[in-house]
């Protein structure tokens, strides 16, 4: 096993038990999550277990339904002992993989903010043409910077062809999505920003 499959296996790991330990916090069974997060309850049981690798789209919904920001699962995992935290070109976490060469990466850049999270910067790389996003639906003010490729990206019923330099920026709680890849391979940082009132209201829940 690399390098690479070694630290999957332990984010993998590190997810489950944040997102069991949160769960147990809020009181709530395995069937309950499920349910609120449209997942089956042995999809979830492999998850809590360290199993398998959730996509960005189970993880918004498990995050949703535990009431707290995406990088809250995410806390704690490999902190920096300094005040600042530097992520080389090419090491952010990578928190979501679809398939082992093809599909797409997340990369969380900034995971661990303190106690309240006030902002969440993703890279992001699409690579299968053929894959189809379902629409995302969060809190926060999501700003997009297109790096390379080209992309039909939907917010609300508005369509945007996105080429590199250019930027999108909407209130995240539209319904949004990648659409359609022109040109591949697709890179863009995407930064969501919540006020302080939605990350206080995170934490407390």
């Amino acid at each position: 096993m690399n390098g690479i499959e070694n630290n999957t296996k332990s984010l993998d790991k590190h997810l489950g038990n944040t997102l069991r330990h949160l769960r147990l916090d809020n009181g709530l069974t395995i069937a309950e999550v499920a349910s609120r997060a449209n997942l089956s309850r042995g999809m979830l049981s492999k998850i809590e277990n360290g199993l398998t690798s959730p996509s960005l789209e189970k993880l918004e919904h498990l995050a949703n339904a535990l009431g707290v920001t995406l990088s809250k699962l995410f806390h704690d995992y490999d902190t920096p002992r300094g005040g600042a935290q530097y992520v080389k070109n090419g090491e952010g976490m990578e928190v979501v993989r679809r398939g082992t060469k093809s599909g797409h990466t997340y990369h969380l850049l900034a995971y661990d903010q303190g106690p309240k999270k006030l902002f969440e910067p993703f890279l992001i790389s699409l690579e299968e043409e053929s894959e189809v996003f379902a629409p995302f639906e969060h809190s926060g003010i999501e700003f997009i910077f297109m790096l390379e490729g080209r992309l039909e990206y939907t917010v609300g019923d508005e369509r945007y062809i996105l080429n590199p330099g250019d930027s999108l920026t909407f209130n995240a709680e539209q319904p949004h999505r990648p659409e359609a890849k022109l040109k591949m391979p697709i890179r863009y940082l995407a930064i969501i920003y919540y006020d302080s009132l939605d990350a206080m209201e995170h934490e407390q829940d």
